[in-house]
């Protein structure tokens, strides 16, 4: 019985042979006519022999054929396209991604070891000749796209460009040291993940692409967001220290990072990064901004009056540096408040509310929609100050606010 199996077995796997050998030779056929039907039947033939039986993976004569028949096919449109005729550009990309894939594939078959564990590849020289030739085609392909806002299929160009790399198929060739274009394609790759928000890929070729210096302000501010999305708070922090450091007036990386640091109320943090970029640029206002409200949080209360009227110095139009002054008399009237001695203190409060009163006006004026901050506020201010028409104007907002 076992050898009637045995038998049937050998049998079969000759009529197999015999199949696969009948179909690669019809599509070598096909192949040599060049007609460009007859390529996409040989290629159908090829990927048909593939999809049919898991063992007919492991034929390297099959990937052989395909990638003649794509080859082939490439020729052709590379023709067309040198005589103006009409052809699919993104096509004609595609056709050299796929060739790539194809004997990437076949390499790794190709250098299997033999029976005395020799490693000698069939294909690869000629393969990687070849491909070299049309490597360039790939970056063309991806930055195409990228143009066309089409980012998946960019990164699949240039990640195909960029693992050519680290492929056994291009050994000797070490693209990273004598390819001027892979920090670029690394950007680009980079910039396509951002644009996907998908945080591994942004972050699969960043190390290379922040060797552009031309565009590394960018990587990094990718590189952050991939980390943000990750909840990686740790490489975030770092990321964006890294950023303030190389590009402290870059709109991206200090408010983020001032922002982290308050939220964990770290405000002291907050003023060292802002002495840090006030060193660079005393007036910028995005500094003396963040010092200021820093100041206020943290209790400094003269500090941040005196870097609040710095900055309405430099803008006068802008309202956040009114409201942190009248904050800080607003803060200093309630602790009098809360000591409960009205009498010994009302001069005092009554000069602090007056101190607050101008600024808080500006503050509407500046912010008219930011009803839930001057309202409250100005309301205590004309309530202590016995301003009865605004207070009863102020009142109406309130109630209007409230309902």
């Amino acid at each position: 019985m076992r050898r009637i199996i045995t038998v049937c077995f050998c049998l079969l796997s000759l009529h197999v042979c015999e199949a696969q050998k009948k179909e690669i030779s019809q599509a070598r056929t096909y192949i040599k006519s060049g007609k460009d039907n007859d390529l996409l039947s040989a290629e159908k033939l090829m990927t048909g022999l593939l999809a049919k039986d898991s063992a007919n993976r492991q034929n390297p004569r099959i990937y052989a054929t395909w990638y003649d028949a794509v080859l082939h096919q490439y020729e052709s449109a590379n023709e067309k396209l040198y005589l103006k005729q009409k052809y699919d550009t993104v096509q004609f990309f595609s056709l050299i991604r796929k060739l790539y894939h194809i004997a990437e594939s076949l390499d790794t078959l190709d250098a299997r070891p033999d029976k005395k564990g020799r490693v000698r590849p069939e294909y690869r020289e000629n393969h990687a000749r070849q491909l070299d030739l049309l490597r360039r085609n790939l970056y063309y392909g991806g930055t195409f796209q990228v143009r066309k806002e089409q980012y998946a299929d960019a990164y699949g160009f240039l990640s195909t460009y960029l693992d050519t790399d680290s492929q056994p198929l291009f050994t000797g060739y070490d693209y990273l040291k004598t390819d001027s274009l892979m920090v670029q394609a690394a950007y680009w790759a980079t910039f396509c993940g951002y644009k996907l928000q998908q945080p591994d890929m942004t972050l699969r070729y960043h190390e290379w692409a922040l060797r552009d210096t031309t565009k590394r302000e960018f990587t990094l501010q990718y590189v952050c967001e991939a980390y943000r999305q990750q909840h990686n708070d740790s490489l975030l922090q770092t990321a964006l220290q890294q950023g303030f450091r190389e590009f402290p007036e870059h709109p991206y990386f200090f408010p983020r990072l001032a922002d982290y640091y308050s939220s964990l109320g770290q405000y002291d943090n907050v003023l060292a990064l802002t002495d840090q970029g006030l060193k660079i640029n005393p007036q910028n206002q995005l500094f003396l901004l963040a010092q200021s409200v820093a100041q206020l949080n943290a209790g400094y209360y003269d500090d941040c009056l005196e870097t609040s009227e710095r900055l309405i110095a430099v803008n006068d139009t802008m309202p956040e540096a009114y409201f942190n002054v009248a904050t800080v008399h607003l803060n200093r009237a309630l602790l009098l408040e809360n000591e409960n001695e009205p009498r010994k203190n009302r001069a005092r409060l009554v000069k602090l509310y007056r101190d607050a009163r101008p600024y808080m006006e500006a503050y509407r004026k500046l912010a008219p929609d930011d009803k839930k901050r001057w309202a409250p506020a100005l309301y205590r201010v004309y309530l202590n100050l016995n301003m009865g028409k605004q207070f009863d104007e102020i009142d109406r907002v309130l109630k209007k606010l409230n309902n």
